[in-house]
């Protein structure tokens, strides 16, 4: 296994994990705008696919997690200022508090008004034993709705970032994401 130091990309397996969850969120936060305005069975049926995919995230962030722990990273640029370090640091680690919160969210707040979540008629993920209260399940959907505003706020910051340090900085940015492209040496 390679040290981090001396892995100028992610393996294989993490951009796999990065590019198959990040597709998963802009889909899924298309599918609960498509929702929106809806009402009944049509708002149902957008909102059933919603929570499928949330919980598909939030099983393919535990693997990715589970990688991640297993698996160097690449280290980050030297050239960075100690700035960028921590807002690096702090975006990825926000990434993965609402990667795994906002499922967990969803999953309670429709566990609180009595529900459960079926994955695409294969299985259903039973609701949490918390009783009902529409008050409740009210109160975390709109903690939800903001996580995921902040958490499209963060991606697109993630995105100019990595455009920033792949082609004004020069480090290779998202080429360490991706398996083809020059990493230059940090």
């Amino acid at each position: 296994m390679m040290s981090a130091a001396s892995q100028s990309r992610y393996s294989k397996g993490a951009m796999i994990f990065h590019w198959v969850i990040a597709i998963a969120v802009i889909v899924n936060w298309r599918l609960v705008e498509a929702a929106e305005h809806l009402t009944g069975d049509d708002k149902g049926w957008w909102m059933g696919h919603h929570k499928a995919l949330g919980m598909t995230i939030l099983f393919l962030t535990i693997g990715r997690l589970l990688w991640r722990w297993t698996h160097p990273v690449p280290a980050l640029p030297s050239k960075l200022a100690a700035w960028e370090r921590i807002l690096v640091r702090a975006v990825h680690i926000i990434f993965y508090v609402l990667l795994v919160g906002l499922p967990l969210g969803g999953w309670l707040a429709t566990s609180y008004f009595g529900g459960f979540i079926d994955i695409w008629g294969l299985f259903t993920v039973p609701g949490l034993p918390v009783g009902d209260s529409r008050e409740t399940g009210k109160a975390i959907i709109g903690l939800h709705k903001t996580g995921g505003e902040v958490f499209m706020y963060l991606i697109g910051l993630h995105i100019l970032g990595a455009l920033k340090h792949t082609f004004f900085d020069k480090n290779g940015g998202i080429f360490k994401m991706l398996p083809f492209g020059q990493v230059p040496n940090s």
